[in-house]
């Protein structure tokens, strides 16, 4: 190649010459920003999963969150990221290791020709994350941490690299057959939804005394951690949604309106459902997972539909996600923090919509079609292009299928293992999470004696008698709770029931 850039491998000799001309500075600038608002994502979700389970258990969702950070990082390095997105591979199915722990990823162009393969390593790398901590908050209140952390690593290889390498590889077999997905309805959402899906499946539901074999219902404990989980999420998209272009053009602003516009509709949108359905109550629970919503409905769009039809994105997934929350009672399965419904449903929805919002000229706002047609988009209904729907529909359901399918596969033979068993004993379960694997809690009171005893000297006995003991006292503590608040409680975070406190608790909330 003239000027001493080789376009593959390191990219050319850095000796000779300055890889850095190949790229405009704020395009790499505004990646790198990108990156790490992506990053902010992280904390949020564990922030988000730990206000949305019980105090006992609140500690462990958000050490996930850090451990999905550290784990995927290491996996991205390993082989991650040369399985998504090598340059050298013939498959369209999966990339190979052609770039095994990065070796020749420096200064090439990436498989987005803007931006340098390093910057786009580390820029996907924080999606990679993201899509771990949502996928595992399926494990809430009644995972084992360390078959988790084993299971992550396997998933993210065998299910998350070869998603992504489909969708966003240029020799991706649904990138070839021009299903678009902006910045990760399918390998973020659906299939973390999916696949907690099946991950909630294979752990069955949560042991509560009082819950008479139905799926248990709990109010957040910390309505505060959960809205600032909230607010993490919100901003950290604007990198998530507008970095996506892969570079500082028109196109990665108009994608952050989509996005802010979308946040704010589907946030009202739920909160106005739940009003209306708990009998005239504000739910800040309702608010965030509409906001949620909104955010996931609209990540496959973002760079591809008119801020108008933003709107629809907003409101169409939150409606269907709020509804979807009820599908855990039908199919009796105990997705405690609701990652399919807002997850799975919401990036279904939205990868669907986009069929039929998406224009080729928003797409164009980047500038790449300025100089020929070559990476042109034919659009969705907007443009006339009515097959479109049928590519997303195509790709929606070949991430389902693979994303539970294949991690129940992973999830069957992981538990099978005797020292990979996948769920707590139920004694373990009752003192929870924090205290039975960790040692560890979340908040500590000196009013209460079990709290001094957060350091666990001897392993936990798994025996009758024992299980017997801490049903009794988690009983006892239901009745003394309900003793003391006499007073209706109104409104649900799904919002269907005006409950009496000495009813099930497992009737309380959802989340």
């Amino acid at each position: 190649m003239a000027n001493g850039y080789t376009g593959s491998g390191t990219g050319g000799d850095i000796m000779k010459v300055d890889l850095n001309k190949q790229f405009d500075k704020a395009d790499m600038t505004w990646i790198g920003v990108s990156a790490a608002l992506v990053w902010l994502m992280i904390p949020g979700v564990g922030l988000l999963y730990s206000g949305m389970a019980r105090k006992k258990h609140a500690l462990s969702l958000f050490f996930a969150s850090m451990m999905a950070a550290c784990l995927t990082g290491f996996q991205w390095f390993f082989w991650g990221y040369s399985l998504c997105f090598s340059h050298e591979t013939k498959s369209v199915f999966l990339g190979n290791l052609h770039n095994f722990a990065l070796m020749n990823v420096m200064g090439a162009p990436a498989v987005v020709s803007s931006v340098p393969d390093i910057l786009f390593c580390l820029y996907q790398g924080m999606f990679a994350a993201v899509t771990a901590i949502l996928m595992v908050g399926a494990g809430c209140e009644r995972a084992r941490l360390g078959p988790m952390m084993v299971f992550l690593f396997i998933w993210l290889t065998v299910v998350y690299c070869p998603i992504a390498f489909w969708t966003w590889n240029t020799h991706g077999w649904l990138a070839t057959l021009g299903a678009l997905d902006f910045a990760g309805g399918g390998p973020v959402h659906l299939n973390s939804g999916v696949s907690a899906l099946a991950y909630s499946l294979l752990l069955g539901k949560r042991h509560d005394p009082v819950a008479n074999g139905k799926v248990p219902k709990y109010r957040p404990h910390s309505f505060t951690t959960l809205a600032l989980g909230t607010v993490f999420l919100w901003f950290g998209w604007f990198g998530f949604n507008g970095g996506s272009t892969g570079n500082a053009s028109i196109r990665s602003w108009y994608a952050c309106v989509n996005t802010n516009i979308a946040a704010s509709t589907g946030g009202l949108t739920w909160m106005f459902i739940d009003y209306f359905r708990t009998g005239g109550k504000w739910s800040m629970a309702g608010l965030c997972c509409g906001i949620v919503a909104g955010l996931v409905g609209i990540t496959p769009a973002a760079g591809y539909v008119n801020v108008y039809t933003s709107i629809i994105f907003g409101i169409v997934p939150a409606f269907a996600c709020n509804f979807a929350v009820d599908l855990k009672e039908i199919l009796q399965i105990d997705d405690g923090l609701d990652v399919f419904a807002l997850h799975g449903v919401g990036g279904a929805t939205g990868s669907i919509l986009t069929g039929l919002f998406a224009t080729n000229y928003v797409a164009a706002l980047d500038g790449s079609v300025a100089d020929g047609t070559a990476l042109a988009i034919d659009g969705g209904w907007m443009n006339h292009n009515y097959v479109q729907l049928g590519y997303q529909l195509a790709a929606v359901c070949s991430v389902l299928l693979w994303g539970f399918c294949v991690t129940s596969i992973i999830l069957f033979i992981l538990d099978k293992i005797p020292f990979l068993r996948l769920r707590l004993h139920e004694d373990e379960e009752l003192i929870g999470t924090d205290q039975a694997q960790m040692g560890e809690l979340a908040y500590y009171d000196d009013s209460t004696e079990d709290d001094h005893n957060a350091y666990v000297i001897e392993p936990i006995r798994s025996t009758d008698a024992n299980i017997a003991k801490l049903k009794a006292q988690t009983s006892k503590k239901e009745e003394e709770k309900n003793n003391k608040e006499p007073e209706i409680i109104t409104g649900t975070a799904n919002g269907h029931d005006e409950l009496s406190p000495d009813e099930n608790s497992d009737q309380s909330s959802k989340h």
